[in-house]
């Protein structure tokens, strides 16, 4: 076969396959560059889902016409040396422009500060036309019209305009957060106008963050600020509590550039592992600062991914200081639970579609918040549960109320609370009911408190001090509980079982497809084997076979934490009561469980007088 070159039109082409993948890539590339020039004030407005129409204008110091010729070839750029490892600007690479204009129809408007007038230049598919004078403020404007026109065959691998159109938005809000004191205009005739107005002064990313994420973010957010050998990571984190179905809310930068890099997701998740189940993301924003040297984010044309010449200092930074700002907040919870139980006696909250569709949310379900079903997994029928915790708070244990039906509130007749114990974070505890919720009085409110969750967290933070110590020490079964199940899960316990072993399970094979259990961990009390086991496997298997499971220790410690907590169903008496929540107030991170679910909810007496017309 014969060789040959490829027009300069094809090689384009290809390049735009890279680096234009959507829409939203355009929208990416043509932000960039208006942050690059300096802009204040950038105005998007698209159409048919960017498909149609997209044009990006900005207030930045803006080209001539021997630069706006330029700035329509390939590896054109103003940004950069000849150094790739001293990149400081969000565009290098000279791409994006010639790579858009080769599947187009594309039109830049540009005028340089100080100059009379302004110039324009238009492509068509490769083809270039002018430049030529034309009448333009300071800035640029950049018009992308008939998208992929020129190569049909992309059109076909596009989403709805619907579709289309929010990605834009997701490009669109990750540069307005790393740029607070830009003014952006967002509109066009896909989508509502939304104008995101310039902020100044200390806490400037917060208000920002206010604007994309909402008030509620920043009211269940903790300040991150940390370093590490020259790398700072500052930004905000929400209370694991505070958490979403999918990773939409996680923002990450590094040296003023957003990206979706695996290395940082990896982390973010590792950190938040105590505290989240596998189902649930945390909700970010998170600034890395480094020397460029350091950083090679020259690794794909979309500028998504990046890669760390010590990634192992990057990764060590994110865990140690997320973990250190969760662990600070101790006990606090996140605000969405009292908010959704005040929505819960407005008028119209029962009858409230379900998420699910399956029709309204029934209104004896007041104040419960609708979790996807994966997030169900870890209730029991108490009556029915063979689990049995340690009474650690004496011996004074109530036993459980027999089948014949006994009251489902236990409200006891007590002296009121001392002072002293009201002015405990949680209050004094004044009542329980149906056998799982605590309800205590604070001075200024009452917080109600999931008994199981709670005693879930408590147990969790001890098996983990003590692994620290010396391991946890483990309870000897009179008769070895023998569980059976396919020879290729036991296969895969017994590979880890010494892993097991410093956490008080003792495991040993007995036969193909069978796995004797001598030992579980005293800190649990009685155990159900079978169903343990179960989910160690289904852990290990997610992970992978090249995963150890010494590297998840802490989460195997978190699926024996939920088996041994087994609070409810049990009525406890008032000293019990409060000797929970004073375990609470004591134990880190007890505001949520290890799934992320919140122990409990919060309401002041202002509120409840609200509810009552008394104010």
């Amino acid at each position: 076969m014969t060789i040959r070159r490829l027009s300069e039109n094809i090689v384009n082409q290809i390049a735009a396959g890279e680096v234009i993948e959507r829409p939203a890539s355009v929208v990416r590339e043509l932000l960039d560059n208006a942050v690059d020039a300096g802009a204040t004030r950038i105005e998007i407005v698209t159409a048919g889902g960017g498909k149609n129409l997209i044009r990006v204008t900005d207030n930045g110091h803006g080209m001539d016409g021997d630069n706006l010729q330029l700035a329509v070839e390939r590896h054109c750029t103003s940004k950069m040396t000849d150094d790739l490892g001293d990149i400081r600007t969000l565009g290098f690479r000279g791409e994006a422009l010639p790579s858009i204009g080769s599947v187009s129809r594309l039109s830049i408007k540009s005028r340089r500060k100080g100059s009379e007038s302004g110039w324009e230049i238009q492509v068509d598919g490769g083809k270039v036309q002018g430049p030529r004078p034309a009448a333009i403020n300071q800035g640029t404007v950049v018009e992308v019209s008939d998208l992929f026109y020129a190569v049909p065959a992309r059109l076909k691998f596009l989403k709805t305009d619907r579709a289309e159109a929010n990605a834009i938005t997701d490009v669109i809000k990750r540069t307005v957060l790393a740029h607070p004191h830009i003014r952006f205009s967002v509109s066009g005739t896909d989508r509502q106008m939304v104008d995101y107005s310039g902020v100044l002064g200390e806490d400037a990313l917060l208000q920002r963050l206010s604007q994309v994420l909402g008030q509620e973010f920043c009211d269940n957010a903790l300040e991150v600020d940390a370093e590490r050998e020259g790398v700072t990571l500052t930004g905000y984190a929400a209370l694991p509590t505070y958490n979403r179905g999918n990773a939409l809310h996680q923002f990450i930068y590094v040296n003023g550039r957003p990206v979706r890099d695996k290395q940082l997701t990896g982390a973010v998740r590792g950190a938040y592992m105590d505290f989240l189940s596998r189902h649930r993301h945390a909700v970010l924003a998170l600034f890395i600062t480094i020397d460029p040297a350091q950083v090679d984010v020259n690794v794909h044309p979309a500028k998504a991914e990046v890669r760390f010449r010590d990634a192992g200092l990057v990764k060590g930074l994110i865990v140690g200081a997320l973990r250190e700002v969760i662990t600070g907040a101790r006990h606090r919870a996140s605000s969405e639970g009292g908010d959704e139980m005040l929505a819960s006696f407005r008028p119209g909250y029962g009858s409230t579609p379900s998420p699910t569709g399956n029709g309204p949310v029934s209104a004896a379900a007041l104040g419960q918040k609708w979790v996807p079903e994966t997030n169900r997994d870890l209730k029991y029928d108490w009556q029915k549960s063979p689990y049995r915790s340690l009474d650690e708070f004496g011996e004074s244990t109530q036993a459980a109320f027999d089948a014949t039906g006994a009251p489902s509130a236990d409200i006891r007749e007590t002296d009121p609370p001392a002072i002293e114990d009201q002015a405990h974070p949680l209050g004094a505890a004044r009542a329980q009911i149906h056998e799982n919720y605590l309800v205590a009085q604070t001075d200024d409110g009452l917080v109600i408190v999931d008994q199981h969750a709670a005693h879930e967290r408590i147990v969790y933070e001890r098996m983990k001090a003590q692994l620290a110590r010396d391991g946890i020490a483990g309870q000897m079964l009179l008769v070895p509980d023998i569980v059976e199940m396919p020879e290729e899960d036991a296969n895969r316990l017994l590979a880890h079982s010494e892993a097991f072993k410093q956490l008080g399970l003792t495991i040993e094979a007995f036969g193909p497809g069978a796995v004797a259990v001598r030992e579980t961990p005293a800190l649990l009390g009685e155990v159900d084997c079978k169903s343990l086991l179960q989910d160690l496997v289904d852990e290990i298997n997610e992970w992978g076979s090249s995963s150890l499971v010494e590297e998840k220790i802490e989460a195997v410690a978190a699926t024996m934490a939920c088996h041994g907590s087994v609070r409810s169903g049990r009525r406890l008496q008032p000293a019990e009561m409060n000797q929970l929540l004073r375990d609470m107030e004591a134990t880190p991170n007890s505001g949520q469980c290890n799934h992320g679910r919140p122990t409990y909810v919060e309401l002041k007496l202002a509120d409840i007088e609200r509810l009552f017309g008394r104010r």
